[in-house]
């Protein structure tokens, strides 16, 4: 067995940076006023590089508002919401107490002069009411995606060349009574009866680099306003699914692209969507799902064992099996694919009993490339197993300041409208917090304390407003972190 071990692959697997538990390196007034200017002069260089061309962008969504009576133009209300989730600011009630103190005014008008004074929140609420395609704002953050990608920024942080995409659905937040015809509708146990509630489901898609960042490109949100008057029918992931692929397709027309989604998504006209567009994928392949493919994979293997791969990652011990061109018949198509196995084994010790204990898991994939000794590992490790930090990247959203969860308007409109700001600002942060700038400050106290300290930075003294001008007319390049320093 130590002979056999000793032939297996090694690939490293890499570890999560902690940060350092020490007291403050700042040790007097001057140090720390010092390290605030810094900060949000650093941060700063980024948004200018960033937020320009976005509300550019965003000013040419066309106002509803009388034009003699607008206060705030559209561009000063849009910058005040994304800046509310950027800061993390978890209510419209807290952004009027914090957001309008004296010293937040005047050091963010030195950042953006595009703010000549701060707005109530319920300005911006009543604004997005009224917006009649609202999706607009949605479509603006894809364009400065579209500008990144067109500038390079990504081109070296992709997966064999390709963008890797990862979709989910979550849902937002749910309520006992019918808010919004557009809502979903299902039946819970109360005691021992079965209640109705309504909830609000969205379909998230994200770009997943490889140094790291999770950048949102889209969320498409369920709406049962069509279903009304159906009994039965209601709008699903599926569903949703065709419609946002559409959108990807035209965000993405001629890159490669890989997909990597649940096993929900395991079903032929996915997979017909995906060949229609030469995207590769992965799918997660469960042991309920597709009965008739698993016989023939399972029966294909025996067969075919010399499609075997074992290697150790980390301390991880994973041995994959796999068969290509498994074939696949629903209604009059058929469609062939690869079915790919790993069973991974290792030691972990148990945090409360402090015993080491040997554990097992296996994964399934429906892969929809070949599968070979020399790409299974990075197809199902580097890949494949990347959907997860669709999940992780919806917890933050949901746990860690974002407030996907909240209920900011129970205005349809106005609930999308704030939904788009919030992926605006979660993707100005990620571009923030993984860029050379600032990168050594955050790894010293963590994305959620670096947001805090900027934000307090900002609230807790008048800083140097003259430097913080000079940063806006300063030209300076601005770079991602490479894998190997993130």
């Amino acid at each position: 067995m130590k002979n056999k071990r000793s032939k297996i692959k090694f690939f490293p697997k890499p570890q999560k940076p902690s940060i350092p538990n020490r007291k403050s390196t700042q040790k007097t007034y001057a140090e720390e006023m010092a390290d605030r200017q810094e900060t949000v002069e650093n941060t700063l260089i980024i948004y200018r590089q960033i937020l320009p061309s976005l509300l550019k962008k965003l000013s040419n969504i066309p106002d509803p508002r009388q034009p003699g009576k607008i206060k705030h133009k559209m561009t000063v209300l849009m910058l005040y919401g994304i800046l509310m989730f950027v800061f993390q600011v978890s209510s419209r009630r807290q952004a009027n107490r914090e957001m309008s103190l004296p010293i937040f005014i005047e050091n963010i008008k030195a950042m953006f002069p595009e703010l000549e004074n701060i707005p109530h929140a319920d300005t911006l609420a009543r604004l997005l009411e009224d917006i009649n395609d609202i999706e607009q704002i949605q479509e603006c953050m894809v364009e400065l995606l579209k500008d990144l990608i067109r500038r390079k920024k990504f081109k070296n942080y992709l997966r064999d060349h390709q963008y890797l995409i990862a979709i989910d659905g979550t849902q937002k937040y749910s309520r006992d009574y019918r808010w919004a015809e557009q809502c979903l509708e299902r039946h819970v146990s109360k005691g021992e009866e079965k209640a109705a509630q309504y909830y609000v489901y969205v379909l998230e898609a994200v770009l997943i680099l490889d140094n790291g960042i999770i950048l949102p490109i889209m969320s498409e949100f369920l709406d049962n306003k069509e279903y009304a008057d159906e009994t039965s029918k209601q709008d699903c992931e599926r569903k949703a699914f065709y419609r946002i692929s559409q959108k990807i397709k035209s965000i993405f027309p001629q890159s490669g692209l890989s997909i990597v989604v649940d096993g929900l998504y395991a079903c032929g006209p996915i997979i017909h969507i995906c060949k229609q567009h030469h995207w590769d994928y992965m799918i997660v392949f469960k042991d309920n799902c597709l009965k008739d493919v698993w016989e023939d994979a399972e029966g294909l293997m025996k067969l075919e064992q010399e499609n075997h791969y074992e290697c150790d990652w980390g301390n991880r011990h994973q041995v994959y099996t796999w068969v290509n061109a498994v074939p696949y018949y629903y209604g009059h198509h058929k469609e062939t694919f690869a079915v790919v196995i790993c069973e991974e084994e290792w030691d972990e010790v148990e945090r409360n009993s402090g015993e080491t204990k040997h554990k097992k898991t296996r994964y399934a994939w429906l892969s929809g490339r070949p599968i070979n000794k020399d790409n299974v590992f990075n197809r199902c490790t580097k890949m494949a197993r990347y959907r997860w930090k669709i999940e992780n990247n919806i917890l933050v959203e949901k746990h860690y300041g974002y407030g996907y969860e909240h209920c900011l308007s129970y205005n349809w409109n106005a609930m999308k409208g704030y939904h788009y700001l919030m992926k605006i600002a979660h993707l100005i942060n990620e571009l923030v917090t993984h860029s050379e700038l600032v990168i050594k400050k955050v790894k010293e106290r963590g994305v959620q304390q670096f947001i805090k300290d900027l934000y307090d930075a900002l609230r807790g003294a008048v800083l140097d407003i003259q430097r913080i001008r000079e940063v806006i007319d300063r030209r300076c390049q601005w770079r991602l972190v490479p894998s190997e320093l993130n």
